[in-house]
């Protein structure tokens, strides 16, 4: 039934916003056209494509995915990669509530109660996601979350090899998903190795090809917007009128290292959040769609990293980061509020003490395995895939 209502939400959502959506797919649809092109163009497209539109600041996967719309008429197409992006919002949620359901295996969670936190975070999650998907159309933004959320199962689940494939087509779809990049580190050490190798090979191949083929794609990386009056990097001193030069390599570090400390503190459902809280306290710009990767975190952080009943981060995401938009009119004070999110909930998924729940021993068999178990028993943290708190590592991490 939490599905069922989630659908409809994100129809309604769905219907309201795409008469009007669109707002970016072109750059989607002229970077589809491109990638495509090889020899049979001007040399502008192909392998030159980023050293002649440094201004396509998408991952190479994410032109490939979009260039399969290009034979359709334009609004056709449009309209066709707005579902399927809506609907991968929906895959999101599922693949959410499945994470959560194994991670908690064993450690007396209920099933129904876990249902009820993915259906409550989710009404709060849609509404941002038709942002990213339909209104803006930003591909690469969708895929690069959808990525991360496979990385997480993947996580969930122990499997090394694909939690690095998954985190390397979030990069090569946006490079700003560098920064969900630690949750290889919530792997057992031994798996390490495989997992990045798999990762760093992926991401090699995708993108030194054009590296190679035109040493100007290096351009991209340059590729600067207007610092905005709202932007939190305004209250952090910084009046440059455009993109500083340490401000991308900054937001990347600052994502590596709290994404790092979030592991080491036994919180790596935070991974996601604090990459994205690192990327809208440090942007020069303030497009809503930024606030869907935030709420990514906050779905993930609510259903995984608390058992809260009621998922009040993802509720307090979306009123603050994207209801302001609308309701404060000052820019100074909308860039306030965008630092004042970040602080408190980095602080408090860093900081705030732990209560450990659950006792240590041996796991019990779930009640059913096709969806997670029915009632979640106690005493996950000995052997098999469970913990005993919602703070420890995922399954394969013990």
């Amino acid at each position: 039934m939490h599905l069922v209502l989630l659908t409809g939400w994100t129809v309604v959502w769905f219907a309201v916003v795409e008469p009007h959506g669109g707002f970016s797919w072109h750059y989607l649809r002229a970077g589809g056209e491109l990638i495509y092109q090889g020899a049979a163009g001007d040399g502008t497209g192909g392998l030159n494509l980023y050293a002649h539109h440094p201004e396509l600041q998408m991952g190479p996967v994410s032109f490939l995915a979009a260039g399969l719309f290009n034979p359709f008429p334009e609004a056709t197409g449009q309209f066709l990669a707005a579902a399927l992006m809506s609907l991968l919002g929906l895959v999101i949620t599922v693949l959410a509530g499945r994470s959560a359901a194994w991670h908690f295996l064993g450690a007396g969670i209920n099933h129904q109660r876990l249902r009820q936190r993915v259906l409550i975070a989710g009404l709060a999650f849609i509404p941002m996601w038709i942002e990213v998907a339909v209104r803006f159309g930003h591909l690469d933004d969708v895929l690069a979350l959808f990525f991360t959320a496979l990385a997480v199962r993947s996580l969930t689940r122990g499997n090394a090899a694909m939690t690095g494939v998954c985190l390397a087509l979030a990069m090569d779809s946006k490079p700003t998903a560098l920064a969900f990049v630690p949750l290889l580190l919530a792997l057992p050490r031994q798996q390490w190795l495989r997992a990045g190798l798999w990762c760093a090979g992926l991401v090699a191949v995708a993108w030194l090809p054009f590296f190679v083929g035109d040493s100007q794609s290096f351009a991209a990386a340059t590729f600067t917007i207007p610092n905005h009056p709202a932007s939190a990097l305004r209250w952090l001193g910084v009046g440059d009128p455009e993109t500083p030069g340490w401000d991308r390599p900054a937001q990347a570090a600052l994502g590596l290292v709290l994404g790092v400390l979030a592991v080491w503190r036994g919180r790596w459902a935070a991974v996601v959040l604090l990459g994205a809280n690192a990327r809208i306290v440090l942007d020069p710009s303030v497009y809503t769609y930024y606030t869907a990767s935030v709420l990514l975190g906050t779905l993930l952080w609510d259903v995984i990293g608390q058992r809260w009943l009621v998922p009040w981060w993802s509720w307090l995401a979306l009123l603050t980061l994207y209801g302001s938009v609308f309701l404060v009119h000052d820019d100074a004070a909308r860039g306030l509020i965008r630092l004042g999110f970040v602080a408190l909930s980095t602080l408090y998924v860093l900081l705030w003490p732990v209560r450990e729940r659950g006792r240590r021993g041996r796991r019990r068999p779930p009640a059913r395995t096709d969806e997670g178990p029915a009632v979640l028993h106690e005493g996950a943290a000995g052997a098999g895939p469970g913990r005993a708190t919602p703070w420890a590592g995922p399954p394969a991490g013990r």
